[in-house]
């Protein structure tokens, strides 16, 4: 039997024995792609809620109301924030786009989400599953990289991913995070 290990994640191997029960690479990017497209496309569409009152949002005016009953400073400043995080780290996931980055905006904005959230249960439409579930999904690709499906993969320097860039990204995600928590009431 013969293995070789996929260059863009050394992690996915292919065995040419008819008795290799790892996934193939083509498996692999598959899967990444569809949950990078809907998590990244989902989160995207909430951001545009909160910038261009797209699909029943409030709009800056109107999330930015809502912050501020939040207990964040500047409302209107905070949702465009939150606006931009969500779209355009929504948009960077669903491309595969600067993926440890990507992630780590997205994860930030649930992180603030959560903390907003907290104390409504689990189970939506009150609990949290539904952020914790999209704050898990964007360190997920952060940390696995975007696969070979992606944008990121024509760009030089950003081929091959590595743990340590999605390491950093979440890590940054979830600092950024706090410091924008710790300016809330």
């Amino acid at each position: 039997m013969t293995l070789t290990t996929d260059s863009a994640n050394p992690s996915v191997t292919s065995g040419t024995s008819g008795t290799d029960s790892s996934p193939s690479p083509h498996a692999y990017d598959a899967g990444l792609l569809i949950l990078r497209v809907v998590l990244g496309l989902t989160v995207a569409a909430h951001g545009t809620q909160k910038l261009f009152g797209w699909f029943g949002g409030g709009g800056l005016e109107g999330t930015g109301q809502f912050f501020g009953m939040s207990g964040y400073p500047s409302g209107e400043t905070m949702a465009l924030i939150a606006g931009l995080s969500e779209t355009l780290g929504g948009l960077g996931l669903a491309f595969g786009l600067l993926t440890p980055l990507a992630g780590a905006a997205v994860l930030g904005t649930m992180i603030n989400a959560l903390a907003v959230k907290w104390g409504g249960g689990f189970f939506a439409p009150d609990g949290v599953e539904y952020e914790l579930l999209l704050a898990a999904g964007a360190a997920g690709l952060a940390l696995t990289g975007p696969g070979r499906l992606a944008v990121d993969r024509l760009l030089p320097g950003l081929r091959a991913h590595r743990l340590v860039h999605g390491a950093a990204a979440v890590a940054l995600g979830v600092v950024i995070a706090g410091l924008v928590l710790l300016i809330r009431n």
